[in-house]
């Protein structure tokens, strides 16, 4: 039926994968922010529980972890029911393609939170004996699907390589993958994530099916190859619990809410402002910017400002030029710099000392440059426009 080793196969196998990797490396990018990075709001801490409207099921702490550290429901589906102990101690929740295991005492391995062996537990059809003689295309079905979990030898498994150069026999199983399954399966981490595969591949109403230990692909004429639901087969076969739980206080999962919030200075102690209209004031020491109007303060961002080798100077000073755009070179402390295309500048003394957009880092909140005020670029682009010419502005320690 698939007979695809090439460039659409591998088209089919890796689009999905592709869109795996992205999410994956999206979730780490949440997970883990940069040292050193623009300051978050020190109050704030991710949920330790979402709910998921589509199945009406939560995920928890370890288990959310992994389902969003391994790519979400790309990976693993959405779960579909809830916790459950087994009698051995374990923890488990099943996913429509998975089961999420934790061990409390660990497992064999040393392993806490782990993927269980779906793919092997769902292991090969029992067929009626009344199907030995049968002719049926559920008969046959069911043979076909029997005699693909069978073991194949290393002899076999060469003269199938013969017929199909893509053929990798996987000796610890018994089994091979190719085409395809093969490209899916190695580009998604063999081992680490499906696991080796358990069966071959075989056909059933039109529809290709291979069996890992952790997993099963699909595949179909039109219909790229994706995750088969073998954690819906089990949940049915074992006849477990799937009612939807009353959502409550728990929030819906979206990725939003893992991402730190960034923190403001405080806008109700603010240094003073200069008399007049509209000025700013920067502190140094908190590395920290204050927008007025008058005495309301209407906006507040971190910044970054000159090391202590290039200082920016404390002082009253106003703003007597604006660039919306202008790539700065010099030498400065016997320092070359060359930054192209610095957006919304706006010189504030005779010297070179500006306040402009700083694209090329997102450490707010710290020291950075060689004398001017370094901000946000969504900052930059609001204050370009809202700051009149002779604005001004103090920095003080």
């Amino acid at each position: 039926m698939r007979r695809r080793s090439g460039v659409a196969a591998r088209k089919a196998g890796l689009a999905r994968v592709f869109l795996f990797l992205v999410v994956l490396v999206g979730s780490l990018t949440w997970v883990a922010a940069p040292a050193n990075a623009y300051p978050v709001d020190p109050n704030w801490a991710p949920p330790p529980t979402v709910y998921i409207p589509a199945t009406g099921q939560t995920i928890d702490r370890l288990f959310l972890d992994l389902w969003r550290s391994g790519g979400g429901s790309w990976s693993y589906g959405n779960p579909i029911t809830p916790e459950l102990t087994e009698p051995d101690g374990r923890v488990v929740q099943y996913f429509e393609y998975a089961r999420f295991e934790y061990w409390p005492n660990g497992d064999a391995n040393g392993n806490y939170v782990t993927l269980g062996s779906v793919g092997s537990e769902l292991g090969a059809p029992i067929l009626p004996r009344r199907f030995e003689r049968s002719r049926s295309a559920p008969a046959f079905m069911a043979t076909t699907e029997a005699r693909a979990w069978m073991p194949l030898s290393p002899e076999d498994a060469a003269r199938r390589a013969v017929a199909e150069p893509s053929y990798r026999y996987v000796e610890q199983t018994q089994h091979g993958v190719w085409g395809g399954f093969r490209q899916y399966w190695e580009a998604t981490g063999e081992l680490a994530y499906l696991g080796n595969p358990v069966s071959e591949e075989y056909t059933a109403d039109g529809v290709s099916y291979q069996v890992f230990e952790r997993g099963k692909l699909q595949w179909s004429e039109g219909i790229d190859i994706s995750l088969a639901p073998i954690g819906t087969e089990l949940v049915q076969r074992y006849q477990l619990p799937t009612a939807p739980r009353q959502q409550g206080g728990i929030p819906t999962y979206d990725e939003a809410l893992f991402v730190p919030p960034l923190a403001v200075p405080d806008p109700a102690a603010p240094p003073v402002a200069p008399p007049g209209g509209r000025s700013l004031v920067i502190s140094l020491s908190q590395q920290a910017l204050w927008a007025f109007n008058g005495n309301e303060v209407v906006r507040t961002t971190y910044v970054s400002t000159g090391t202590e080798k290039f200082r920016t100077p404390t002082g009253l000073y106003f703003v007597n030029s604006k660039i919306d755009s202008q790539t700065m070179e010099g030498v400065l402390g016997g320092e070359y710099y060359n930054v192209p295309d610095v957006p919304y500048v706006m010189y504030f003394t005779d010297r070179g000392h500006a306040i402009h957009g700083a694209y090329w880092h997102e450490n707010f909140g710290n020291v950075m440059s060689h004398g001017c005020v370094n901000l946000p670029m969504d900052i930059a682009e609001w204050m370009y426009g809202w700051a009149p010419m002779g604005m001004a502005v103090l920095i003080v320690d």
